[in-house]
């Protein structure tokens, strides 16, 4: 399946990073290996790891350590019939202070029929005074397996710091058989989502896990594993189309973690019916 690109709306004479990443996966002699890169500009891979075997795990790296006003980020991942990959990050993404200038991150992730990617980023730091555009297209088929999450958080709470002025819009689309199915949106100007109780209710981090295409029965395995944490954050979990969306809000990485993490091994075991294997990045 060719999936519609997704076009960045920055103005052509923005100055900053124009990257793109580009990555294509085939299962080729037993195991899904990375068959295409396109690389332009400061986004790049490491070496693609089989530490559980057939499956692929690959680290998305931005060497600038951040991405600023001007800066331009394009990421496309494709996984083919009969791929696994695992994609991650080392470590946060940093979207630092500007003077009005927007910062773009775009994905596209394009997921066959028989085939799986679990896209497992660290999270998204938007420092006060940041202005920046997060926009992902998740393009399903029906019989595609596809596990992901995002988790957006707004000042640097560790620090005290409110995210008190700045603008993020933070997008996520997904398609199955090229249909919206669903859009989890969050937009802000300066801590007024913060503060809203049909918002993030006092909470500086949002968080959306989505697996899909999924069947219903897997729901309430996931709300039993949500249910065993105490003090337990605001989270819910729903299942509609296919889909499987959980969301939470928390004040620190490690409590969102805490609590997707276990999901996904659950999900991981039960649905995909392999053991969990965290990446190696994680435990460094």
């Amino acid at each position: 399946m060719n999936a519609p690109v997704t076009n960045l709306k920055a103005p052509s004479s923005s100055i900053g990073w124009k990257a793109r990443l580009h990555l294509g996966y085939q299962h080729r002699q037993g195991k899904t290996r990375l068959v295409d890169r396109l690389q332009r500009g400061p986004l790049a891979v490491q070496r693609p790891l089989h530490p559980e075997g057939s499956p692929c795990h690959t680290y998305l790296l931005h060497p600038p350590g951040g991405v600023v006003g001007g800066d331009q980020l394009d990421i496309r991942v494709h996984t083919q019939t009969g791929a696994h990959t695992v994609i991650t990050t080392p470590g946060a993404t940093k979207f630092y202070r500007s003077d009005e200038k927007m910062a773009y991150q775009h994905q596209t992730l394009t997921v066959e029929k028989d085939s799986t990617l679990e896209w497992l980023p660290q999270e998204n730091i938007c420092f006060p005074g940041a202005h920046a555009q997060i926009h992902s297209d998740i393009h399903l088929t029906q019989g595609s397996r596809f596990i992901g999450w995002e988790l957006q958080c707004l000042g640097r709470p560790a620090n005290q710091e409110r995210f008190s002025h700045g603008s993020i819009d933070a997008k996520t689309r997904v398609f199955i058989d090229e249909q919206v199915t669903l859009v989890d949106q969050m937009t802000t100007q300066a801590d007024s989502l913060i503060d809203s109780a049909a918002g993030l209710r006092g909470y500086a981090m949002s968080a959306t896990l989505i697996a899909g295409t999924i069947e219903a029965e897997y729901l309430e395995s996931v709300r039993a594993v949500l249910e065993s944490f105490e003090p337990q954050l605001p989270v819910g979990a729903t299942w509609v189309d296919g889909l499987l969306v959980v969301r939470m809000l928390g004040n620190n990485t490690e409590d969102i973690q805490n609590v997707l993490i276990p999901v996904w091994k659950t999900l991981r075991e039960q649905w995909l019916q392999i053991p969990a294997c965290p990446p190696r990045i994680w435990a460094t």
